[in-house]
């Protein structure tokens, strides 16, 4: 399990929201790349992640993408713990 803290006015860098105008958020890319690349190697996935976790400007571990890497591979559920800031 991963965790991350995002601060409130940053939740739609990491989840969907309809009503944001953001247009890249974590999620988004998470669930393409969950279709696309299961049974592929985790090294494949990671930097893929990795670019995905930059452009929604949030700060994943190394550690952390290479576990969402595994479970993308192994089709497996991923498990994120999101700490919310004021």
């Amino acid at each position: 399990m991963g965790e991350i803290t995002v601060s409130a006015q940053d939740m739609d860098h990491l989840l969907h929201d309809p009503a944001s105008a953001y247009g890249a958020p974590y999620q988004r890319a998470y669930t393409d790349l969950a279709e696309t690349h299961r049974s592929r190697p985790a090294a494949e996935i990671v930097p893929l992640l990795r670019a995905a976790a930059e452009t929604a400007l949030l700060g994943f571990t190394g550690a952390d993408l290479l576990e969402q890497a595994q479970a993308i591979s192994s089709g497996a559920p991923y498990e994120l713990r999101v700490r919310v800031t004021g």
